[in-house]
């Protein structure tokens, strides 16, 4: 086949046209909505804010251990493996291969959000996700106990001389992530609509199991009689899988359909870098890619096909269970802002550590994610305050660093370098536009995009959907 050739474009089209594209830039066919931060950073109500430019919104990662929670006309939707735009009718929400799937969970929030009046009849899950069972739950809290006695011997920091226990939800996600690895004891959604294999895969999984949980119990001190058995795990396992079968598909070959027909996708990350298993506070971070690194291993997307980049972040830090947090306010401040903010987790109702805002740690991460625009939330939480501090940088060793250390103990020996600025009394949750903000507000802001060096898309003022500034 021959292509006849065609005269190329005048320099004065091609700037015409490069001028045109920079004044209206076609949108990202694919965007990716990431945590900068420990979680918790109010990516779901980014997600649910964007939602209405995409066909399907789109979880890679993590499972029942993520929460996010949507606000709407004040009433409150929390969703931990739902995707958050589900919110909005006509939407594909899809429960991509990357994510670990407790069948009880999801059912349980399919129902929470029908009785409400949320149809979810957009919901898909992947066939090739895995799932979470009983076992690994037991698993995973044995694990955490045995942790919990466990103390180095190592002098001096926090980290090195508290409990080794890493903090986890105890919603068995490590464990499944682990059989996924481990291979021969992994089901996946799809062998759920397979009686047959699926009863030979229970079989191999509680025979090894049983030992694992019967060790890790005496490790514990707490010796466990509990024992799975196959008949009861398939009694467990089919009626949830009946229920679910429809919603079971090749999300694979779904997704690279979508972008043929030219679909958008938003991609929805659970948890945040800072708890990603490869670039995170090692050891203590999540089972899971949790960064745009994860999205084609979770999707099955190519990365190439990534064109925006949302990542979010607190007005100030927070982080659940253990592992260091630089910043952190042991005080009266730090208690104003959790309860200011509702600091309790989505999950567990845990309440969640506060410190104030780490701009080396949030740098770190719009760097690994290469986020093009910043959402900064919950800035109105830190109003009434005098004085404001923001970490610019950590003294390590007697050394100033403006690097995020790769490992936990590395970390919690820094200390913070702070830069104070000048708070803001007002009330800011009636705000729209960023020029109408207070002075220290705006200040607040600034610093924050020049710091980071990547420029801020949405500021949110209130948890309301309506309590937004669209830069």
């Amino acid at each position: 086949m021959t292509i006849a050739p065609t005269a190329p474009p005048s320099p004065a089209a091609t700037a015409q046209s490069a001028a045109n594209h920079a004044a209206n830039p076609a949108p990202a066919q694919c965007t990716a909505v990431v945590g900068l931060q420990w979680g918790d950073e109010g990516k779901g109500k980014v997600v649910d804010l964007i939602t209405p430019g995409y066909d399907a919104i789109v979880r890679y990662n993590g499972g029942a251990n993520a929460g996010h929670s949507v606000v709407v006309k004040g009433e409150r939707h929390a969703l931990h493996l739902v995707p958050s735009g589900i919110m909005h009718a006509g939407k594909l929400a899809i429960i991509a291969n990357g994510v670990v799937v407790d069948p009880e969970v999801v059912l349980r929030e399919i129902d929470g959000l029908e009785a409400k009046g949320v149809s979810t009849a957009g919901l898909i899950i992947s066939d090739r996700a895995h799932v979470v069972f009983p076992y690994h739950k037991a698993e995973d809290e044995l694990r955490e106990h045995v942790l919990s006695q466990a103390r180095s011997a190592g002098p001096g920091s926090s980290v090195s001389s508290a409990s080794k226990a890493i903090g986890t939800t105890k919603r068995g996600i490590g464990p499944a992530y682990a059989d996924k690895a481990h291979r021969a004891t992994a089901v996946r959604m799809g062998d759920l609509l397979r009686p047959d294999v699926l009863e030979k895969k229970i079989e191999l999984a509680c025979a090894i199991k049983n030992a694992l949980i019967q060790g890790l119990g005496s490790a514990a001190g707490t010796a466990s009689d509990k024992q799975y058995t196959a008949r009861q795990m398939m009694d467990w396992a089919t009626p949830l899988a009946q229920r679910l079968a429809p919603r079971v598909k090749d999300t694979t070959y779904l997704l690279h359909d979508m972008l043929a027909d030219r679909k958008r996708l938003l991609f929805e990350g659970a948890n945040a870098a800072l708890l990603d298993v490869d670039h995170g506070t090692h050891p203590f971070v999540t089972s899971s890619s949790t960064t745009v690194l994860g999205i084609p291993s979770g999707t099955g997307v190519p990365g190439s096909r990534i064109g925006e980049v949302v990542g979010v972040m607190k007005a100030y830090s927070t982080r659940v269970g253990n592992g260091p947090l630089p910043t952190e306010l042991m005080n009266e401040i730090g208690s104003r802002i959790r309860e200011r903010g509702r600091e309790y987790g989505t999950t567990t109702g845990r309440p969640r550590r506060v410190g104030w805002l780490d701009l080396v740690a949030v740098r770190y991460s719009a760097m690994l994610n290469g986020a093009t625009a910043l959402a900064v939330m919950l800035l109105d939480v830190l109003a009434g305050l005098d004085e404001l501090n923001i970490c610019t940088a950590y003294s390590l060793r007697g050394k100033r660093v403006d690097r995020f250390p790769a490992d936990a103990d590395e970390l919690d020996q820094a200390k913070p370098v702070y830069t104070t600025v000048p708070g803001f009394g007002e009330d800011i949750t009636g705000v729209r536009r960023r020029s109408d903000l207070p002075e220290g507000a705006r200040a607040y802001v600034d610093l924050i995009e020049q710091a980071v060096g990547v420029p801020v898309g949405l500021i949110s003022v209130g948890p309301d959907r309506e309590q937004t500034i669209r830069v």
